[in-house]
């Protein structure tokens, strides 16, 4: 079954670059790259398929909003053709702070949104006329370069009507911080239905689960590692409901209650939400971790560092 990672480009990207190419040494079948507020993640797929000639590659994922529909499709074509056909491209809605404040733009309807932004990107590089859309209007379409029909999209995905609607237009669906009890019970139900409503089933469909995973023998340091990066998204509404979904409300609770103090705010994330959601611990306990994932649905379990620890060891550990 394919496993992934996310090899993210810290301060080097020489040294991510290597990350990779060890990624496709050992064998792992896909790299992706977070999109935040530091490297490009479309630019940095393009120099990790430059660097490499099996492994896939993308972003998991860039925000639609910061992008036309036109650039998308453009940047992608260029990263597809010069990969051989090895990108992945990974997209979201992302969140109200990084859309408004950093891009300047905004979500009104965000799964009718991401329903048109597909839909133009399919068109474009399949190099057919884009469709009339609502939010973003477009006649741009692609020379000298495609058609890319098949060229994979995936759809970042929290909430069940995002879930559906990526079974329906996508190719896969990436997940962060969903643990297997969310894959499990949340995740596979709804973009089956999705799937249904296309009138197709999950074969070839990717759950791409990002799995926190650290090859170690201070497990008690790697959580408390996680849980100084997870006090951002216990304050983002999306990933709350999904937490609370999962059935950890009472973490969510406890943050609340910590008013703001970072050291309680992050002793309110339990062990046990920790120990569903990361590979943590030795070899076998990181191997055990991912297949977690696996008997819950995802079909793309995908190894992701976690800070200050040995990301090399834990990727030579999710693959041995």
């Amino acid at each position: 079954m394919p496993i992934g990672c996310f090899v993210s480009t810290g301060r080097s990207l020489s040294d991510a670059v290597e990350r990779v190419r060890l990624a496709e040494s050992l064998g792992y079948d896909a790299a992706y790259v977070t999109h935040i507020n530091t490297r490009d993640a479309l630019q940095v797929s393009m120099a990790y398929a430059l660097a490499t000639e099996r492994i896939k590659v993308g972003p998991g994922v860039v925000p639609i909003y910061s992008r036309t529909p036109a650039t998308m499709a453009q940047e992608a074509a260029t990263i597809h053709d010069a990969s051989g056909g090895r990108l992945r491209l990974g997209i979201g809605v992302s969140h109200r702070p990084v859309v408004e404040f950093w891009h300047g733009q905004s979500i009104d309807k965000p799964v009718t949104e991401m329903r048109e932004y597909v839909g133009l990107i399919r068109a474009i590089l399949a190099g057919e006329p884009p469709p009339e859309g609502t939010k973003w209007r477009t006649a741009f379409q692609l020379a000298g370069i495609g058609p890319f029909p098949d060229l994979p999209i995936l759809v970042a995905a929290l909430s069940p009507n995002m879930l559906r609607l990526a079974g329906e237009i996508a190719d896969g669906v990436v997940l962060w911080l969903c643990n297997p009890n969310y894959i499990r019970d949340v995740v596979v139900p709804c973009v089956t239905e999705g799937r249904e409503k296309a009138g197709k089933g999950l074969d070839g469909f990717d759950i791409v689960a990002a799995v926190p995973a650290a090859a170690t023998d201070d497990p008690a340091a790697a959580y408390a590692a996680m849980r100084r990066d997870l006090l951002p998204y216990f304050g983002l509404p999306f990933y709350r409901a999904m937490i609370e979904r999962s059935g950890f409300a009472d973490d969510v609770a406890g943050f609340d209650a910590a008013g703001g103090d970072p050291a309680a705010m992050g002793a309110a994330i339990g062990d046990e939400f920790l120990g569903l959601l990361t590979a943590v611990g030795d070899e076998a306990a990181v191997r055990a971790g991912l297949q977690r994932y696996r008997d819950a649905g995802a079909t793309s379990p995908c190894v992701g560092p976690i800070p200050r620890t040995d990301f090399d060891a834990t990727l030579r550990a999710g693959l041995g």
